[in-house]
């Protein structure tokens, strides 16, 4: 308990809101990097002469892949080593893959690259989140999650935003050099300025039992219910929001006959500001909510969910670019709330020292659904269809996002009915 107090004084109130942004910050490097290949996918296509499928293999699979195994191990090693070193070393890595990104020859050099740009950001989340459940209070976990996981619309704004209009005049190239460069500097400036709590620290308990296996952690998340089910939900809910989000820009492209630097502006604004504030308001809804029923943390993503599918069906069936656009905003938003009461019910279900390693298990779940399989699969139907519909071929593919959404609304419906059973069956 000694170290508690030695911290007490360097770890206030302040200094753990500035570590909260810092992180936050990490996070939008880590989506402008992982989404940038989306607002550049028609130029790619164009030079490289590839069909839909590769295009969801670069942006979705290859990633992914590579991504949800490798953050496996790294979240082992988080769990009993310097997550802040750790953080360091992924971001100034996956940072340099996006460079080199920029000067890939041929489409195996990209797909290479791209594998890698995975492989780096495989140590990001899980470390941050066990960091920010030993700042964060187990009362105000989902909203600290939360505005971490608001980083992820950061970065998809600043990446849409720079990308469109740096790709319209520079091309793709540049773009991704100029993009992988802030990064590396960004990982200096975290080292020095961020400091490693002692585990715990939230709860003020220090755990004596040795480090968990692997499949002490495997065993322990499958024996709740509750896990299983928001972990498939919320898998099924980004195989929607990866595939329609990821294939919208080429939707705006083909369909409304939009530039780059115009899809890149718009969609900032749509994804970034409506995926932020839903972000934000899942955690903080949960947190509300949650404490007079802790069953909301998974009634508030279902809900959510339910009201964003005729909100998308508008989005892909509008009239003009514009009324699409607006639309995809207030998708987003609702899309957004399901990530931080999730994370913070994942951690509630596991003991301290399973943190990181607890996370990389539900991103596993989750970007090997989404992620892996989203963009892919669309991009997939996309090519099939368009025999026969032709243009019209990427539209009818991401209506299938409707039928999904409805199945990953009954996870989390099912989830709820053993939550609070299994959160108070938690081990210490």
């Amino acid at each position: 308990m000694e170290s508690f107090a030695r911290d007490k004084a360097s770890f206030t109130p302040s200094y753990k809101q500035y570590v909260l942004l810092a992180l936050t910050g990490v996070y939008i490097f880590n989506f402008i990097d992982r989404q940038i290949l989306v607002i550049l996918q028609e130029s790619i296509k164009e030079e490289l002469q590839v069909l839909d499928w590769q295009i969801g293999l670069l942006t979705g699979f290859a990633f992914a892949v590579f991504y949800v195994t490798m953050g496996l191990p790294i979240a082992r090693w988080a769990d009993q080593s310097s997550r802040r070193n750790i953080i360091t070393l992924a971001l100034a890595f996956w940072s340099t893959m996006t460079a080199l990104c920029g000067v890939a020859a041929n489409f195996t050099q990209l797909l290479l690259a791209r594998i890698g740009v995975g492989i780096g950001e495989a140590g990001g989340s899980p470390p941050a989140h066990s960091m920010i459940s030993d700042y964060f209070p187990k009362e105000r976990r989902a909203t600290a999650l939360s505005i971490y996981s608001m980083g992820i619309y950061g970065g998809i704004l600043f990446g849409y935003l720079f990308g469109g209009w740096l790709n319209q005049y520079f091309g793709w190239r540049n773009t991704l050099l100029v993009l992988g460069i802030p990064g590396i500097l960004y990982a200096i400036f975290f080292r020095f300025t961020v400091k490693e709590p002692p585990r715990g620290y939230s709860e003020a308990f220090v755990s004596e039992s040795p480090l968990p296996t692997m499949k002490q952690v495997f065993r322990v998340l499958a024996s709740r219910r509750a896990f299983l089910f928001l972990a498939v939900g919320a898998g099924l809910h980004t195989f929607v929001t990866y595939g329609v989000g990821n294939w919208f820009p080429s939707f705006l492209s083909r369909m409304h006959g939009m530039e780059s630097g115009e899809i890149g502006t718009w969609l900032a604004l749509a994804s970034g500001l409506g995926g932020g504030i839903g972000t934000f308001l899942g955690g903080y809804l949960g947190d509300r909510f949650g404490q007079i029923d802790r069953r909301w943390y998974l009634w508030i993503p279902g809900i959510a969910i339910a009201i964003s599918i005729p909100i998308t069906l508008y989005s892909l069936y509008a009239a003009n670019q514009y009324a699409a656009v607006i639309s995809l905003l207030f998708s987003r938003l609702c899309w957004g709330t399901y990530l931080g009461p999730c994370l913070a019910m994942t951690h509630g279900l596991v003991s301290l020292r399973m943190r990181a390693l607890a996370s990389a298990i539900f991103f596993f779940v989750l970007n090997f659904l989404g992620l892996g399989l989203g963009p892919m699969c669309f991009g997939a139907l996309s090519d099939l269809l368009h025999a026969e519909f032709g243009i019209e071929a990427l539209r009818y593919a991401l209506s299938f996002s409707a039928l999904v959404s409805c199945v990953s609304i009954v996870c989390f419906w099912q989830g709820s009915r053993t939550l609070n059973a299994d959160l108070d069956n938690a081990p210490v």
